[in-house]
């Protein structure tokens, strides 16, 4: 498992370093990744809400929720409660504002908290997500295995996350992209210039397709099924228990 951290010279956990640097571009992460995805990470995260939709769940956790945009798409589902948990609370408190604006306050809780140590008992949740996160928990089994755990019997385990193309030119072309421009682009636009670098080596490095797959059967996953996103550049994965 790659344990690329965000910033290299620095002795911290790859945990505390991702806290950090979250903390850091909070306020421009929106901006700057509806920039560097062209968009078309709005277009995956409701398809992750289509999935999530038709187990009409009633609790809902989402896990590395950031700035909480899958949370707020999630409310399209009428759960009861949405719970969006993660590590930055510079990152949460984008979110508050957001879910304050559209009037979600009574639906959707913003938590900080560590997806390695869930603060939830043990079946709460019917359906768990986490888009775009899961590439930077510390230890990737520890926080599979504490989704597991909360996860309720029959429930749902939705990842969407980047992975990198398997065709030709696509695969060049991504490498090409994630390597040179993704960080360009973050250098130019963003306070924090090893952010955009660890992003893209962390999405490049990640285990990915049927790899990710046998490690979610290993912590104890069952139906796991993967579906490649506009040409392999990002995944869905769906679990249960």
């Amino acid at each position: 498992m790659s344990k690329v951290k965000p910033y290299k010279n620095n002795e911290t956990t790859k945990k505390e370093q991702v806290t950090q640097m979250f903390d850091t571009i909070s306020k421009e992460y929106d901006s700057l990744n509806r920039i560097i995805s062209f968009g078309i990470d709005v277009k995956w995260r409701k398809k992750v809400v289509k999935i999530v939709k038709e187990l009409n769940p009633k609790a809902i956790l989402d896990i590395a929720t950031g700035t909480g945009d899958l949370a707020i798409n999630l409310a399209e589902t009428n759960a009861k409660k949405i719970i969006g948990l993660d590590l930055s609370d510079g990152m949460l408190e984008v979110g508050r504002k957001k879910i304050d604006k559209k009037e979600l306050g009574s639906t959707i809780e913003m938590v900080l908290g560590d997806s390695e140590n869930l603060p939830f008992e043990s079946n709460r949740f019917d359906a768990i997500t986490v888009a775009f996160g899961i590439r930077n928990f510390e230890n990737l089994e520890k926080g599979l295995s504490e989704i597991l755990r909360v996860l309720k019997p029959n429930g749902i385990f939705v990842i969407l996350e980047t992975s990198v193309p398997k065709k030709t030119p696509f695969k060049q072309g991504y490498k090409i992209y994630s390597k040179y421009i993704l960080p360009t682009i973050g250098k130019l636009f963003s306070k924090d210039q090893s952010a955009y670098s660890y992003l893209s080596e962390s999405a490049s490095l990640f285990p990915h397709g049927e790899v990710l797959n046998n490690i979610l059967r290993q912590i104890g996953f069952i139906d796991v099924k993967d579906y490649p996103q506009t040409l392999g550049v990002a995944t869905i994965y769906t679990a249960s228990k």
